[in-house]
């Protein structure tokens, strides 16, 4: 209904169905993969989901967990090929980690940050469109244990060339909580990482002398103002919006703003001016057909 009818829907498939079509170790899920067939027969685009724990439904030495996530994965490419070859499927190694001295599930950690890493490498290797999870924090809270735990599995998913990082804000005590301030604050983490990807630019105008020696000889022996740092300004540098680069002194005279604080402001300000992203009629058809308890 939204696509505008099934014909515009397969031209142009705005949906992939994320299916956890394997029960790790290197078992088919018979009711996903049912699932799986229907999807591909109505045109759905796959993520096919392998999500073992090192050190539980996969082996515990990390390379041996990549290998398995990465065998799953391409017996799923070879199930969608066969129905439907050349279909449209993401590579979807989500290997996990469990804490060894309970067993639970662990998303934010250098471990990890290692295995979506060497995921992303296999995907590069089979030329393949691949996704894994990134940027889970164990934390109950967007503190500061979620920061370092968001922050250094994103930023290496990034810099190992990861297509697609799903749940890469606002996830919580390891995938069982989400949280909206920590999506706002994942605004700037992601940002942050983004510039990393993006490199440093090195070229004729990165690289030249000439500013050097305008300031230096000729100058008044600081870049400030300089043309080439106000041209650079938007481009080179990128600015967070609620992470807070006050002096002391400034920060103590504007009463000390705490980092949730200015998040719970921000998601309250992007709530009040929110709108609706579907047409009424379409709406009112969706909730006709189907039974939708979320309020309009």
């Amino acid at each position: 209904m939204i696509a505008g009818g099934e014909d515009k829907w397969r031209e142009r498939p705005f949906v992939s169905n994320s299916n956890c079509f394997v029960v790790p170790p290197m078992k088919f899920a018979e009711e996903s993969c049912i699932t799986m067939e229907a999807c591909i027969r109505a045109g759905m685009p796959m993520l096919l989901l392998s999500a073992g724990q090192a050190g539980a439904t996969a082996p515990a030495p990390i390379a041996l967990a990549i290998v398995q996530a990465v065998a799953e994965c391409l017996a799923g490419v070879v199930y969608v090929n066969a129905m439907a070859p050349g279909h449209p499927c993401i590579f979807g190694t989500w290997p996990f980690v469990s804490d060894l001295r309970t067993g639970a599930m662990s998303g934010g950690s250098a471990e990890q940050a290692l295995l979506t890493a060497g995921c992303a490498q296999m995907h590069q290797f089979y030329g393949l469109p691949g996704g894994a999870a990134s940027g889970i924090s164990d934390s109950k809270l967007p503190d500061m244990q979620a920061g370092w735990e968001q922050g250094i599995t994103i930023g290496i998913a990034g810099l190992s060339g990861l297509n697609m990082c799903y749940e890469a804000v606002g996830m919580h005590a390891s995938l069982l909580g989400f949280s909206l301030e920590s999506l706002v604050l994942g605004d700037d983490l992601v940002g942050q990482a983004m510039r990393c990807v993006r490199g440093i630019e090195v070229n004729e105008d990165t690289v030249s002398i000439e500013a050097m020696r305008q300031v230096c000889l000729e100058g008044p022996g600081h870049y400030l103002g300089h043309e080439q740092t106000l041209s650079l300004m938007q481009t080179e540098y990128i600015y967070p919006v609620v992470a807070n680069r006050m002096s002391p002194k400034e920060w103590v005279e504007a009463g000390k703003p705490q980092l949730l604080d200015r998040a719970i402001a921000r998601k309250n300000s992007i709530l009040a001016k929110a709108g609706n992203q579907i047409d009424p009629e379409i709406d009112a058809a969706i909730r006709s057909a189907f039974r939708i308890h979320v309020a309009r």
